[in-house]
């Protein structure tokens, strides 16, 4: 690759744009910003900085990461895939379902390789949870619970949360799209899920205009049910899921990328890997997608899975019961 771009100046296209330079030390790498303006300082991991969209074309990029809010994902992505230009879309898809069904009516009439970034996928502790499940290790699943809370003040230090993506409903911010990880992986393990009952809450603490707090009730059509909390208001962060089938329970813990199974016969840790190094998620997704690109290979699944978690993520707004924390 000669030339890759990263739409977006904020710190997941910096981790890209780190990355990028890691596996394509020879390649220019591009930034560019989403809002059209020029940084007052140089940008890190960049060879060159633009700000024009037309401009990027103009240097024909071999691949392009959409690191740019969720809002603007439907208008920078369709650019490139009518280019036929491989791109990657950071999660989620769009802000909307008719911005997601777009992108995928697009790109399955173009062909082009598109990649969503669903990262969690690509952990190592989930490649294992994933083949336990297949291999029915617990029996038939009967419930899932899965949580993930992290205190929104926390997650950009340098930057007041007030102000960022996550909490601004024009951009696409809530704890549904930006927490929509759990939503992706639960639909990767267990199949298509519908909403039962939604409750979404905002609280005095943070008091933003989205939901910063869901908890949800979902099916699938083996009957399962998942129960899923979102927020963004927990001082220790919690990321885990426990499933519980006929047989056991399995426990996935993301923090420490440990998997354990729990039977009448014993408890046994399946897998562990703490100081597996998650950046290998983002690397692994890349290299993932570029041998795909290489093979010519057009496989648009994670853009349909993406779509699908919209679709999810539509029905449960629709018709979730909106509360406040006193």
């Amino acid at each position: 690759m000669n030339n890759i771009a990263v739409i977006g100046l904020g710190n997941i296209a910096l981790r890209h744009r780190k990355n990028l330079k890691h596996l394509y030390p020879e390649a220019t790498i591009i930034a560019v910003s989403a809002s059209g303006r020029t940084p007052n300082i140089p940008v890190e991991c960049a060879d060159f900085f633009c700000n024009d969209i037309d401009t990027l074309l103009g240097l024909a990029p071999d691949l392009v990461v959409i690191a740019s809010p969720a809002s603007c994902h439907l208008a920078h992505a369709m650019i490139f895939i009518e280019a036929n230009i491989a791109v990657v879309v950071e999660k989620p898809l769009s802000d909307s379902l008719d911005g997601a069904q777009l992108l995928l009516d697009l790109a399955l009439q173009q062909q082009s390789p598109v990649h969503i970034g669903y990262c969690l996928r690509y952990l190592s502790s989930a490649i294992e949870l994933k083949k336990h499940l297949g291999n029915k290790i617990i029996g038939e699943i009967y419930h899932c619970s899965a949580s993930v809370g992290q205190y929104l003040p926390d997650w950009r230090p340098n930057k007041h949360y007030s102000a960022s993506v996550s909490a601004n409903s024009q951009l696409g911010g809530g704890a549904l799209l930006e927490l929509s990880h759990e939503l992706d992986y639960l639909q990767w393990f267990l199949g298509p899920l519908t909403c039962q009952y939604a409750q979404l809450r905002t609280s005095k603490e943070l008091a933003l205009d989205v939901e910063e707090i869901a908890d949800l009730v979902l099916t699938n059509t083996q009957g399962t049910v998942c129960n899923v909390h979102l927020d963004f208001l927990q001082k220790q962060p919690q990321r885990e899921c426990t499933f519980i089938g006929s047989t056991g329970r399995l426990h996935w813990n993301l923090i420490s990328n440990t998997l354990t199974l729990y039977s009448a016969a014993e408890t046994k840790i399946l897998y562990q890997a703490a100081d597996w190094d998650k950046n290998k998620m983002y690397i692994n997704m890349l290299n993932d997608f570029t041998s795909r690109i290489a093979r010519n290979d057009a496989n648009l699944d994670s853009v349909k899975d993406a779509h699908q978690t919209l679709r999810l993520i539509s029905q449960i707004k629709q018709q979730a019961t909106w509360g406040k924390v006193q």
